[in-house]
């Protein structure tokens, strides 16, 4: 077993040992090369007659699995296909993914999971990780320790309640930990065999599956109350138990037991949840980069959030710490961020039933800075007249909800408005960047959570840089895992969000995208695991690491999907020999 320090903690094995040969080795996706096994591993493993006598490199087989997924009619086989290619050769899937990102990424995840994971009974050929419900509870290390493969050091998990802007999906919300996984490895190069994606299946509240005979998932209603704390608490002593070493990253839990979760177990296993602190990053970072066209400080920004749940929520805090961080003072912290949920704008006076929220309830004193504590229920474009925010951000999954009269209004006072709608998929945004562009005149800065097309106004191209966490968790997983962090604080959050904004390149900037563009997906990983590594011994929450070689340990890690040889396993000693 490698230890800790070594690259193959992530970059999984130089070499394979089998005792398996012929048939099962093209059964196995870990072992399966197709025809790219060498004629010396053909004659020594038991495959010559078993496959035609074309060798193929892993370049010829890539192009010819772009060739296959190209033909098929729409994003939706696209993706049952890939998932094929997943279960058959593992290597070769990943290769695909890592060298076609930018045009795989929409399928493998947003937008094209969401219908996946919404048909996710009705269009699996085989499934992966591991299922847990609520009759596991008292055997679930037992369960956990019946997966092939041990030595896990990043686990994606998901009670599937909120699964994009799509509600409780069941069993099917399992596409999730399934696509970040993939793009963990094809992102930040974590192997494989290293990962581990699980669904809490405790039940579905959603009448479409309870009602499908052909319903993969637990058929009964989602477990609530105590008997839902205790399954998670046997969840986590599980993974403590069985996967001592693992990240974990909390997936698409409904907000009102995301933010509980997190608080309750942050420091007893290294956690984070991908939605509220994942989300904030990729949003602060968006921001941070559009600073960098406009020229201006955090410190002058005014935020106006549609949306007061785990993304928003998380944004605020992560953007209240930032500008903290860069030695804003409270007072000026405080006016520069409003919040509206469905109940409207989150004010002292009016109350609020979650607790997550009462730290982000506007004050008198602010709403007397701006002139709204004498509107009893103040609109959307009253506050951003009076605020006149730089910033407006939506996470609301609600379509048409930043409306032509809200963007008007902002573009009214600020010169280069940054308009994020987040909500996924494309269906669910707040507005579409042409609209955001058209009434600002051509001057708004657009990010988006799912993929836009560029828009064209007045002759100039803008292109909409894509807001996705995939920019942010694979590095934070990457790094907290090779700096041995027991602990995920906030900060690290903020130091992946500066690492990403400055990855950005002048060029994209200067075409208004805030992001990289998902083909250097894997460096700009880089850029983010370096920087919590960095920051894990400065704070002296995981082991140091000379400046100087931070960037190397990062890339050495880094696995890129090659084939290995594979060899027989050498037998046991008999006794009385040697060896």
């Amino acid at each position: 077993m490698p230890g800790d320090t070594d690259p193959r903690v992530v970059r999984g094995p130089d070499v394979i040992r089998t005792s398996k040969r012929g048939f099962w080795l093209l059964k196995n996706p870990a072992t399966n090369k197709g025809l790219a096994y060498s004629q010396e591993e053909r004659d020594r493993l038991g495959l010559s007659a078993l496959l035609p006598p074309r060798i193929l490199s892993i370049e010829q087989q890539v192009e010819l699995e772009m060739e296959h997924l190209r033909a098929k009619p729409d994003a939706l086989e696209k993706y049952i296909g890939l998932s094929v290619l997943q279960d058959r050769n593992e290597v070769l899937f990943h290769r695909v993914l890592v060298e076609h990102l930018a045009e795989l990424m929409p399928i493998v995840y947003t937008p094209t999971v969401g219908l996946a994971c919404q048909k996710y009974s009705h269009i699996q050929r085989s499934v992966r990780g591991i299922w847990l419900t609520p009759a596991d509870i008292d055997r679930i290390p037992e369960r956990l320790r019946e997966y092939p493969l041990q030595d896990i050091r990043l686990i994606v998990v998901t009670d599937n309640e909120r699964i994009l802007g799509l509600g409780d999906q069941g069993a099917g919300g399992m596409g999730i930990p399934i696509g970040k996984l993939a793009l963990y490895i094809a992102g930040a190069g974590i192997h494989p065999s290293k990962v581990l994606p699980i669904s809490l299946d405790v039940g579905t509240d959603n009448p479409e599956l309870l009602d499908d005979p052909l319903y993969m998932g637990h058929p009964g209603r989602r477990l609530r109350g105590a008997g839902y704390d205790a399954f998670i608490e046997a969840f986590v002593e599980g993974v403590r138990e069985v996967f001592p070493r693992a990240v974990v990253q909390w997936e698409d839990f409904h907000k009102d037991h995301a933010f509980e979760i997190l608080a309750r177990y942050r420091r007893r296993i290294p956690c984070f949840n991908d939605d509220i602190q994942g989300t904030a990053a990729v949003a602060v970072a968006g921001v941070l980069a559009g600073l960098r066209i406009t020229g201006q400080s955090l410190r002058d920004q005014r935020f106006v959030y549609m949306g007061a749940g785990e993304a928003c929520t998380g944004i605020c805090q992560l953007a209240r710490a930032s500008m903290r961080a860069e030695g804003v003072e409270e007072e000026v912290i405080a006016r520069a961020h409003l919040l509206f949920d469905r109940k409207g704008l989150l004010r002292e006076g009016i109350p609020v039933r979650e607790p997550y929220k009462e730290g982000l309830v506007a004050s008198r004193a602010v709403l007397g800075h701006y002139g709204l504590d004498g509107i009893d229920d103040p609109t959307p474009e009253q506050v951003i007249a009076r605020v006149k925010p730089t910033v407006l951000i939506g996470a609301t999954a609600t379509p048409g909800m930043f409306h032509r009269t809200m963007i008007e209004e902002m573009a009214r006072h600020v010169e280069r408005p940054i308009v994020m709608p987040l909500s996924n998929p494309n269906s669910k945004s707040e507005c579409s960047p042409k609209e955001a562009i058209e009434w600002t005149g051509g001057r708004a800065i657009v990010a988006t959570g799912s993929p836009f097309a560029d828009v064209v106004h007045d002759g100039v191209r803008h292109v909409i840089g894509q807001g996705n966490n995939v920019f942010i968790f694979p590095g934070v997983g990457l790094g907290v895992i090779l700096s041995q962090m027991q602990e995920v604080p906030d900060e690290v959050f903020y130091a992946a969000a500066r690492a990403l904004a400055d990855s950005v390149d002048d060029e994209r900037l200067l075409l208004g995208a805030l992001y990289p563009d998902p083909s250097d997906l894997r460096e700009a990983s880089a850029k983010v695991a370096a920087a919590v590594i960095r920051y894990a011994g400065e704070s002296r929450l995981g082991r140091p690491v000379p400046d100087a070689e931070v960037e190397g340990v990062v890339r050495e890690s880094m696995w890129f999907p090659r084939y290995v040889p594979i060899l027989p396993r050498k037998p046991a000693p008999t006794p009385g020999e040697s060896g």
